[in-house]
């Protein structure tokens, strides 16, 4: 049988790692569009988790007056409200992770006649618009609940044994060829711990990073190359709590932000411990060049990030 060196088959790791959201961090999932949220009477009361970002604002748009709207340091946002609905911007620099309670009251006395959100200061993701309505809770909304939560359970068994499957029969390159990760030049990877600097502040140290690149062969919608690019890091962990991998971005010489299509692993690095982490992300080839900034959070302390300068890749 051919043996491979463990300098090919890095890569190879690298590049077929499970994708895992960074759902799995106390960080809540964000939407990409307008969010749309139902509150329900006779039902106890929920806090919706909301992203918000500084200096990007964020809309509540509902279907009923408002009597009131409290928000917990108000004076570190800019706010317009109207009758129906209120939006916000954090004008300081708030931490990521830090959570900002917000209260609304209806005017109209119908259940619900309050709802509580959340506003989480998210590391790189912000929801622009949040469409509230509220709803009578009638046995045919309890037989709805229970009809979608058993078919979401059914989408999980087979989406579980979906990826149970794909990670089980192939293996190094035939997973790489069959997800099209696989371009002609290969994986060319980078050793570029010399030019790597951590921030002021970091609790993690690295001794060691190289960052791969494959070109895919898929393109944008407007023709234009798609690559993975992948950093791997032996981070040591100075502090003497665990610290464990929940989320990355990778920051552009112009600000531009990537969030990783994948993390790992996910076990924590014990204190005064070393542990390699491998981040993932997709760009286009024109993206792909320049000076970056990686930015980690973990699951532990969310509202804390480590910062890492100077990431390069391969040209090619």
């Amino acid at each position: 049988m051919l043996a491979l060196s463990s300098a090919v088959l890095l890569p190879l790791v690298l590049l077929t790692t499970p994708l895992e959201a960074s759902a799995q961090a106390p960080l809540p999932t964000c939407a990409s569009g307008t969010r749309q949220l139902e509150l329900m009477a006779g039902l106890p009361e929920r806090t919706h988790e909301v992203c918000i970002r500084p200096g990007r604002s964020t809309s509540f748009f509902f279907d009923a007056k408002l009597a009131r709207v409290e928000v917990s340091g108000r004076e570190r946002f800019r706010m317009l409200e109207a009758e129906t609905g209120f939006a916000l911007m954090a004008t300081q620099a708030l931490p990521d992770g830090e959570r900002v309670p917000v209260t609304v009251s209806f005017e109209d006395g119908r259940a619900p006649a309050r709802a509580t959100f959340v506003l989480v200061v998210h590391p790189s993701e912000v929801e622009h618009e949040v469409l509230v309505t509220r709803q009578e809770r009638t046995l045919a909304s309890y037989r709805e609940g229970e009809q979608r939560a058993l078919e979401e359970a059914r989408q999980c068994r087979w989406e579980n044994a979906r990826l149970l499957v794909e990670c089980t029969t192939q293996v190094g390159l035939a997973t790489l060829l069959s997800l099209k990760l696989m371009g002609k030049t290969g994986v060319p990877s980078k050793d570029i711990q010399k030019g790597l600097s951590a921030r002021p502040g970091n609790t993690l140290t690295t001794s060691m990073a190289r960052s791969y690149r494959s070109d895919t062969g898929h393109t944008t919608e407007d023709g234009r190359g798609l690559v993975r690019l992948a950093v791997e890091q032996e981070l040591h962990n100075t502090r003497d709590t665990p610290w464990t991998l929940a989320g990355a971005v990778l920051v552009g010489p112009r600000g531009e932000e990537w969030k990783a299509l994948a993390v790992w692993p996910r076990e924590p690095i014990p204190p005064g411990r070393k542990r390699r982490v491998v981040v993932e992300v997709e760009a286009t080839k024109a993206e792909a060049r320049g000076t970056f900034t990686l930015k980690l959070w973990s699951q532990e302390d969310s509202g804390r990030v480590e910062l890492f300068d100077g990431m390069t890749f391969p040209s090619r």
